[in-house]
């Protein structure tokens, strides 16, 4: 028995017509009289009528009108408490360029479907920036790559991306490594590179990777926004080692614009965590957008669309 057919019901014992109820309910008439049909089945009874003046409960009826007037009244109000009780609130989240590029929208649109009337503020900016506005509380959660300066933080190892040689399509600086080709450190000595700056995690990595592999790496460029790095990519003033996320900024034409090695060598990977507030500082908002981000960011990389992107599912940990 669904709910449809109690309101069918109860309209037609209402209007005490079956051609006023079909008219009120927008439906065939023939329709109505399928649904009460099933519901007289159902029950083994008759519960209308006709007469020459319409349709009128019959006894049996009328008993059952009754019932289903305060069962429609006691699911319109099981819809209002959960409405009211849905939950509120706002939630800061910080997410890297990079990140952002892949995970931005996908997101949002998350929180959208199961929290409408949650406020999110998203801050997109490097890593080290969103450590800092963490340790301020002034972000709620952010995904970060060096969880050394954690305080209190709760630490969630989400995934790992493998890092690619990024280089323009039709200005290429190393144009004897092709697109998809994997490609080594060693073969790179030579290509001139655009990289962040030291302070950034990323170049940290990089330049470690360099130097196990014993090569000196050629720097044409520093460049501390990623959309103005990968424009100067773009324009051929030289190729740059980041994960494949960077080329999500373009979209559509990403594949127009660059192509992409990865690089092959151990190690050179970089590993991202969800870092948020303590659960005990943490409000519900909070808490539920935590979940929303693990769930996308991990439907995301099953599902091919972060490419590079290896889930790392290791225990929640805590800061100091």
């Amino acid at each position: 028995m669904e709910l449809r057919q109690l309101r069918t019901f109860v309209r037609i014992v209402e209007l005490g017509s079956m051609s006023r109820a079909a008219l009120d309910l927008d439906m065939v008439q023939s329709a109505l009289s399928q649904q009460i049909g099933r519901l007289e089945s159902e029950l083994s009874t008759r519960l209308l009528q006709r007469t020459p003046r319409g349709v009128i409960p019959t006894e049996a009826g009328q008993a059952f009108f009754h019932e289903a007037q305060l069962t429609l009244r006691h699911a319109e109000q099981a819809v209002l408490a959960a409405q009211q009780a849905r939950l509120s609130g706002a939630v800061s989240m910080g997410l890297p360029p990079s990140i952002a590029s892949v995970l931005g929208l996908p997101l949002m649109r998350a929180m959208q479907e199961r929290y409408p009337d949650v406020r999110m503020h998203i801050v997109s900016a490097l890593s080290g920036h969103l450590t800092g506005l963490l340790n301020a509380r002034q972000l709620d959660l952010a995904i970060l790559f060096d969880t050394h300066s954690a305080r209190r933080w709760s630490i969630t190892p989400l995934l790992e991306e493998r890092l690619f040689l990024i280089q323009s399509r039709t200005r290429p600086v190393a144009p004897g490594i092709t697109h998809a080709a994997p490609v080594r450190l060693a073969q790179l000595g030579g290509v001139p590179l655009i990289l962040p700056s030291g302070s950034h995690g990323l170049r940290s990595t990089v330049t470690a990777a360099f130097a196990t592999a014993g090569v000196q790496p050629r720097m044409a460029m520093e460049i501390d926004s990623l959309p103005l790095l990968m424009e100067s990519v773009d324009a051929g003033f030289g190729a740059t080692v980041q994960p494949w996320s960077a080329v999500a900024l373009y979209k559509q034409d990403a594949a127009q614009r660059f192509q992409w090695s990865e690089i092959a060598d151990e190690k050179v990977r970089r590993d991202a965590a969800l870092c948020s507030l303590s659960d005990d500082e943490l409000s519900p908002a909070g808490l539920a957008a935590r979940v929303a981000l693990l769930d996308c960011a991990r439907r995301l990389v099953r599902s091919g669309q972060w490419i590079g992107a290896t889930l790392t599912d290791r225990p929640t940990h805590h800061g100091s």
